[in-house]
């Protein structure tokens, strides 16, 4: 290599580092691009995942639980990573990774129900087709008899509905249905399935399945009844079961439980999240006809499983496989694995950039690695040293701004690829939210000292978090819910206790609602009323782009662990890049209330638009493109 070309890769160097911010595996890399793998390393586990998924395939299995333990970095994600871009381009596995359990544990059915869903919104084996859409199609070329695409049944939906309104949702929903009762109790689980193929009511029917209440009008016109809250917990389970059982006539769901290592412990039973997270796994191990449970987590967090009321019962299903009751345990990496682990990240790092090293460890040495791997290392270790060893003329005490800003990144591209999510759950915007205004304490916005921040616990209480603070030398107590949903009965019942000033020590309330209240709901209405012109309350809503970097540097403190950045570099990130204090909603909910509703809010009373069912009743007869007389 001659000296101009080894000047340019070390140019390339010194620019892009392909270690820093990469230590982490996280939500997008499981279902989007991997970081680079070797199959090798930690291949035992993989492949009993595989060989149970075989089979269970050929039915000499049903349902399998397997429990992977490791130490912090030892690449349990990865993993995970390895078996989902395994059968990405087939259609024998339902993939459901669940890395996110909300911020309120007795909450947790209802949102692995939303995973599910949103698992099932992902594109399945042809772009542009959801899985959800696949299913459906599953149902009605089985109803039917016929053989038909998903594209194709998209195609003819406006059709069908222009020509028979909603009667040809009603007949398939009846149809499939009679075949299919042994496995759904509730018809309207198969006809939300079906609406997923008319693209315009799409977002509605996933949106229902995922256990989230419908707006009045949207709710009737699609003929799909909300349930009331105090059910939902109960309803999601149910539906989360019926959903998996019908998936799983035509491919194994594989559950993947990650991120089980926190310290988070739901206050009314005092039981951890994996605690509460293996329990749940033992009854979806109990309640599906067949599947594939997977749960990693480290090895003093199995001890908390070991702890559990009926212990025994719980590890025998989510440790059924190789050997009952025995986890999987991952390797530490021998210099061979750290060899090849480096040598695959360079090896994408210099193609993407079309340059050729002067040897494929370079900047690094094999001596360095072999070193290295004397020390027993992590995979995440390896990465780190990398990273912290890339640049030849490296700060040795790298700035907060370098330490916490590739992180940052990380996270703020995970939250691009779930914000349509993030931006329903009400209670994880909340908790953001409270974490941003807790890094500003201390400081005056739109003339608001901030003084403390105070969560309510109450159990009855549906407002989130209080900002104590200044205000024109007089005492100010905001009070605030988010409420995300559609809807109105929990829209009423936030506005009834932000109005209620004397009972939760109230100056101001603030509902933070990006959607329109739907006309229907009058005593919403009234209580809004009451709120913003007799009691100086003020209603913010959530611009996408302004919640994202909260999302984001919210996501980094509670991964801390596992980026190796620390609290305070963290709290000196936010505070020099100024992420929070000239944030727009920060400022917006501090700011005087204007007594109107914000401006840009998602209209809840638009109607989606079925045409009038046609009173001709030969239309019933009428052939249909795909497949003749489908009302036959």
């Amino acid at each position: 290599m001659n000296t101009s070309e080894f000047s340019n890769i070390d140019d390339l160097i010194q620019q892009h580092n392909p270690f820093a911010g990469h230590t982490v595996v996280r939500n997008s890399q499981v279902w989007g691009k991997s970081l680079p793998d070797v199959p090798s390393i930690n291949a035992h586990v993989s492949d009993t995942v595989f060989e149970s998924i075989h089979k269970i395939n050929q039915n000499s299995m049903q349902t399998v639980g397997i429990t992977v333990v490791g130490e912090k970095g030892l690449g349990k994600t990865q993993v995970i990573s390895r078996i989902r871009h395994h059968y990405k381009q087939t259609d024998q596995v339902l993939f459901i990774y669940m890395g996110d359990y909300g911020e309120k544990l007795s909450k947790i059915k209802s949102k692995f129900l939303e995973t599910l869903t949103s698992s099932l919104r992902a594109y399945g084996q042809y772009e542009g087709i959801m899985q959800w859409q696949e299913i459906a199609t599953h149902l009605i070329n089985e109803a039917k008899g016929w053989n038909h695409t998903a594209e194709q049944y998209i195609q003819r939906f406006p059709d069908w509905l222009n020509k028979h309104s909603t009667k040809a949702v009603d007949h398939f929903t009846d149809l499939i249905f009679s075949k299919q009762n042994q496995i759904i109790e509730n018809p309207y689980i198969i006809r939300a399935i079906l609406w997923t193929l008319s693209r315009p009511h799409a977002i509605y029917a996933t949106y229902w399945l995922s256990g989230m209440e419908l707006a009045e009008r949207q709710a009737q016109d699609m003929g799909l009844p909300n349930f009331k809250t105090g059910e939902k917990e109960v309803e999601s389970f149910k539906t989360t079961c019926q959903i998996l059982n019908l998936v799983s006539q035509y491919k194994i769901p594989v559950i993947c439980f990650d991120e089980l290592d926190t310290i988070h412990v739901d206050e009314l039973t005092g039981f951890s999240l994996v605690q509460i997270t293996a329990s749940m796994a033992k009854d979806l191990f109990n309640n599906i006809k067949r599947g594939l449970l997977l749960l990693a987590m480290y090895e003093e967090t199995w001890a908390q499983v070991r702890s559990l009321p009926q212990a025994e019962a719980v590890i025998h299903r989510i440790a059924s496989y190789p050997q009952l009751g025995q986890r999987i345990s991952l390797n530490y990496l021998k210099p061979d694995d750290i060899i090849a682990l480096v040598s695959q990240w360079l090896k994408e790092f210099y193609a993407q950039h079309q340059v050729v090293p002067p040897h494929p460890l370079y900047p690094f040495t094999e001596a360095q690695l072999i070193e290295l791997g004397k020390q027993r290392p992590m995979t995440r270790g390896v990465l780190s040293w990398c990273a912290s060893q890339w640049k030849k003329d490296k700060i040795d005490s790298p700035a907060n701004l370098d330490v916490v800003k590739p992180a940052f990144e990380n996270e703020l591209a995970e939250i691009e690829q779930k914000i349509t999510d993030l931006l329903e759950d009400s209670d994880q915007l909340a908790e953001t939210l409270a974490f941003s205004f807790e890094r500003i304490i201390g400081k005056t916005i739109e003339n608001v000292e901030i003084k403390s921040i105070e969560r309510f616990k109450q159990r009855s209480c549906y407002l989130h978090f209080k900002i104590n603070g200044i205000e024109n030398s007089q005492p100010v107590k905001i009070g605030l819910a988010v409420i995300q949903q559609s809807g109105g009965i929990a829209v009423q019942a936030i506005l009834k206790q932000l109005g209620n000033y004397q009972r939760f020590d109230l100056t101001r309330g603030c509902l933070v609602r990006s959607k329109t209240i739907g006309r229907n709901a009058r005593l919403a209405h009234k209580y809004l009323k009451e709120l913003q012109d007799e009691k100086g309350g003020e209603w913010v809503r959530i611009p996408e782009e302004d919640i994202k970097p909260l999302l984001a540097i919210y996501a980094v403190y509670k991964n801390q662990e596992s980026y190796g950045v620390k609290p305070e570099q963290i709290f000196d990130f936010i505070e020099k890049s100024e992420l929070v204090i000239k944030n727009q909603i920060i400022c917006e909910i501090l700011s005087d209330p204007s007594g109107q509703a914000p401006d840009g809010l998602i209209d809840e009373d638009i109607p989606i638009s079925i045409p009038p069912s046609s009173d001709d009743q030969d239309v019933l007869k009428s052939p249909i493109d795909l497949g003749g007389n489908f009302f036959s």
